[in-house]
């Protein structure tokens, strides 16, 4: 089973977790929101939550989308420890089916004018025995939005995933800076670089705890083709 190519669609994949990939992805939002562009965040698979039961990052892309979808389309999977999905899973006597992602992500998109479906920490996490990240990005068949998290290593870590991602058969429609680490050294030396290696426009640079949060970051940004 295949994603339609009814409306506009990213993948959104970090370089690692913990890069940031829920705020840029709100902010990304957020940015389409200003446009009027009715645009729905997507987390298939999610794992940790709080003692409501909730998810934080399934939270915060609901609140940032511009169209009001049922839970189980933007989420239909979540896990209650923060872990590796996959390991989630299995501890939970469950299993992650991929061909139910892709028809929850159809229907989102027969919802809105826009879907940005972010993924689990990096491209290739597994979702279980046979299957991972990287699988359901291609099954999906979406364009990608990678968000690289500024810090020491993260050259190496961009250029991998930009491989992956290409072995895939998928597009990068664009990156995204994000400044995890304030402290880097040789900020614009590293960025320098990335922007001569990777093959795709670098949609900006999120500072470190913008002003404003996600709405602040927005600004920060623009859209792939824009």
């Amino acid at each position: 089973m295949t994603a339609s190519s009814q409306q506009p669609a990213y993948f959104v994949t970090g370089t690692d977790t913990e890069v940031g990939k829920t705020f840029v992805t709100c902010a990304l939002l957020l940015a389409l929101k200003g446009l009027g562009v009715k645009a729905v965040g997507m987390k298939p698979v999610a794992a940790g939550t709080n003692e409501h039961g909730c998810n934080d990052d399934v939270e915060a892309l609901i609140a940032a989308s511009g169209v009001v979808a049922p839970r189980e389309l933007v989420n239909p999977y979540l896990f209650h420890p923060a872990i590796a999905p996959h390991i989630a899973a299995i501890e939970e006597g469950r299993s992650i089916d991929i061909d139910r992602i892709v028809d929850s992500f159809d229907t989102l998109r027969s919802l809105a004018d826009a879907v940005l479906v972010e993924g689990a920490g990096g491209f290739c996490v597994p979702l279980g025995p046979h299957a991972d990240s990287a699988d359901l990005a291609e099954q999906l068949g979406l364009p990608v939005i990678l968000v690289v998290g500024m810090r020491l290593g993260c050259i190496n870590h961009a250029l991998l995933t930009q491989q992956a991602i290409a072995a895939r058969g998928l597009g990068l429609a664009g990156w995204v800076a994000n400044r995890i680490d304030p402290a880097m050294s040789r900020f614009e030396e590293n960025l320098a670089a990335l922007q001569s290696r990777l093959k795709a426009p670098l949609l900006g640079v999120v500072p470190h705890a913008p002003a404003g949060g996600a709405a602040g970051a927005a600004d920060c940004l623009r859209l792939p083709g824009a």
